[in-house]
């Protein structure tokens, strides 16, 4: 079984105490950690190598030229035997997973963010995952990040409420 950590929207110039805590509190133990943009900096991206944890990330609205430079806005990975698509997303709330599920051809699963708002469900035949935000609640009246486990074909994942 792989676990990931799963984060977006973290929309911080520099890491800080709050965000340190959580991603130490909730992401010890995960083999990898996904960003799904608006990171702003890629300073913050320091948080999850310093706990020795492999990042894949993808740019957002929000981030810098550095990070637009370093970060595709979507990619497609594979994990077990699970195909997986990470965006940021794209324009309104409204309609998003209807807008970025065609930016990929044959994904099992597609994780998200932009809208801050977490949401872990099926649409479609396909899993929709997007952590919210930890630090910001524009759109939402909650913080959050995620976590996905996959065994095999099997996905499921987890809201954590900041």
């Amino acid at each position: 079984m792989t676990k990931i950590g799963v984060i977006s929207d973290t929309h911080r110039r520099s890491p800080d105490t709050f965000l340190e805590t959580v991603i130490r509190k909730h992401f010890h133990d995960v083999e990898m950690v996904i960003h799904a943009g608006d990171m702003v900096t890629l300073d913050v991206l320091d948080l999850f190598m310093a706990l020795d944890k492999e990042v894949i990330a993808v740019c957002g609205n929000m981030d810098s030229a550095d990070v637009q430079r370093s970060y595709p806005t979507s990619r497609t990975i594979r994990i077990e035997e699970l195909s997986i698509g990470i965006i940021h997303g794209w324009g309104s709330p409204h309609g998003i997973r209807r807008r970025i599920r065609t930016s990929f051809e044959r994904v099992d699963a597609i994780i998200y963010g932009h809208t801050h708002q977490a949401f872990c469900a099926y649409e479609a035949g396909i899993f929709f995952f997007n952590p919210g935000s930890p630090t910001d609640s524009r759109f939402t009246s909650s913080n959050s990040i995620g976590i996905i486990r996959i065994d095999g074909k099997m996905i499921e994942g987890e809201i954590i409420s900041l």
